[in-house]
């Protein structure tokens, strides 16, 4: 193990690391360890208020002392359930054993040491671990960093609300629209995604080897264990956990809900793939310029360049994390039979995936926050486009009767070089009402865009 980020095998954990600290507690294997220690207590404590004659509920002392035992877990403690495993061979029986080793010098906790992990096959442990810990990532860092770039989007969105800009379909000019209705357009995919992201249940499993209560029945046969295990469950934490109960499952939790999860975060990171290819075109056409910052270099050899490497890094991030969230959710719903292990080594590559698409949208907050319209340009490209005034002339042509207005205007524009004056003598020559001739002569290429702004304010 390297404590030394230039020694890191992963750039997550290396280049990266310092982008990252937000999701390590959460993703990393100390946030895994800690989030078992999390579901045994919960489990445990819950147990005791079962008013089985075996198991007293425990004093408030003891309540708080197991509580904490969560609350202040530390990386010593990580380690120390690490150096039992050396032993074990097997990660969730040493976090039982190092939970019991902090009963010792209490009494009433070592005389119900044997309820720690009572019934509970490793998958009820690992399964629960696992929602809370991408309940931890998706709440606490995924969407705020995805939101602070919805926020950012929004702004400018209804910053640049007025500013005209030529589109471009199929790479060519094409009918004008506004800088913001084009960033509002990715502002409503975005939060259409995001609230796919938010509305997967994250769900969880406690009901033994296979998902019956063998064991648990054959311990209290009288006992509801099913109804017991959705409120530990569903309870908030920190009593309970918080998440919903998964009723049916072999000996691990189906991990449906997970790969609708990955889907959707993977939805969402393709939206930004577009944003950022786009944003990229928009610097190469001049339409942005980028914010200078002092020493930075753009090329090694060209002094004057300054490259839209935060779009190009966030591009490459975010296929990067698409690539293993598709894998995590293609594989992680199969497994053979009532259970094999092939899930476990993919799962621990959860923060791998989500820690990319985080890089990312810090990346991309960080290259929106240092474009800087450049409104010349754009409007020089408008200037150089009047033949794009084709189309509202052939449309009021139509409703007016004239005849072959598509066809007529096809043959005046297409190849041709369209200049202003060319368009309106054009129209001039149309037999059309004054009215909508006179209409027609004020169009511009900057201000033929329709509702454009008023969608752009509208996000």
């Amino acid at each position: 193990m390297t404590t030394s980020a230039i020694s890191a095998l992963s750039p997550l954990d290396g280049r990266y690391a310092a982008k990252l600290d937000k999701l390590r507690p959460a993703m990393s294997e100390q946030g895994y360890m800690h989030r078992r220690v999390q579901v045994e207590v919960a489990w445990f404590i819950a147990l005791s208020d079962c008013h089985f004659n075996e198991f007293k509920p425990l004093t408030a002392g003891a309540r708080t002392y197991l509580l904490n035992l969560v609350k202040n877990f530390s990386e010593t403690d990580g380690k120390a359930i690490k150096d039992i495993e050396k032993t074990t061979n097997h990660d969730v029986k040493a976090v039982e054993y190092w939970l019991k080793s902090k009963f010792e010098a209490r009494p009433e906790l070592v005389a119900a040491q044997e309820f720690v992990h009572f019934g509970c096959t490793s998958e009820d442990i690992n399964n629960t671990s696992h929602a809370l810990q991408l309940k931890s990532a998706r709440d606490l860092v995924v969407l705020p960093t995805l939101d602070a770039v919805i926020t950012k989007l929004r702004s400018m969105a209804h910053m640049f609300a007025d500013v005209p800009m030529l589109s471009r379909t199929h790479g060519q000019t094409a009918s004008p629209t506004t800088v913001g209705k084009e960033i509002g357009n990715v502002v409503v995919r975005l939060m259409s995604a995001r609230e796919r992201i938010v509305s997967i249940k994250l769900m969880a499993k406690m009901n033994g080897a296979v998902g019956n209560f063998n064991a648990h029945l054959s311990a209290w046969p009288d006992f509801d264990w099913e109804a017991f295990s959705r409120t530990v469950i569903e309870t908030p934490e920190p009593m309970g956990l918080g998440l919903t109960f998964q009723p049916y499952s072999i000996q691990i939790e189906p991990h449906d809900y997970m790969a609708e999860l990955f889907d959707a975060v993977a939805r969402t990171n393709t939206i930004l793939i577009d944003l950022a290819r786009d944003v990229w075109g928009y610097v190469s056409l001049g339409y942005f310029k980028q914010k200078l910052r002092e020493g930075e270099v753009g090329s090694s050899t060209m002094p004057h360049k300054v490259n839209p490497i935060d779009f190009e890094n966030a591009e490459g991030n975010l296929g990067l994390a698409n690539a293993v969230l598709r894998h995590l959710s293609e594989k992680l719903p199969i497994s053979r039979w009532q259970r094999d292990l092939t899930d476990s080594t993919v799962l621990r590559n959860m923060g791998v995936a989500l820690g990319y698409a985080v890089l990312a949208y810090q990346s991309l907050s960080t290259g929106l926050g240092k474009l800087e319209i450049n409104q010349e340009a754009i409007a020089k490209d408008l200037d150089a486009s009047w033949e794009v005034l084709a189309e509202p002339i052939q449309t009021v042509m139509r409703r007016f009767g004239l005849p072959q207005p598509y066809e007529q205007l096809k043959k005046f524009t297409r190849g041709a070089a369209m200049t202003r004056e060319l368009m309106l003598g054009f129209i001039a020559g149309l037999e059309l009402p004054d009215a909508e001739k006179q209409r027609l002569l004020a169009l511009t290429p900057a201000n033929y865009t329709g509702k454009a702004a008023e969608l752009a304010r509208r996000v």
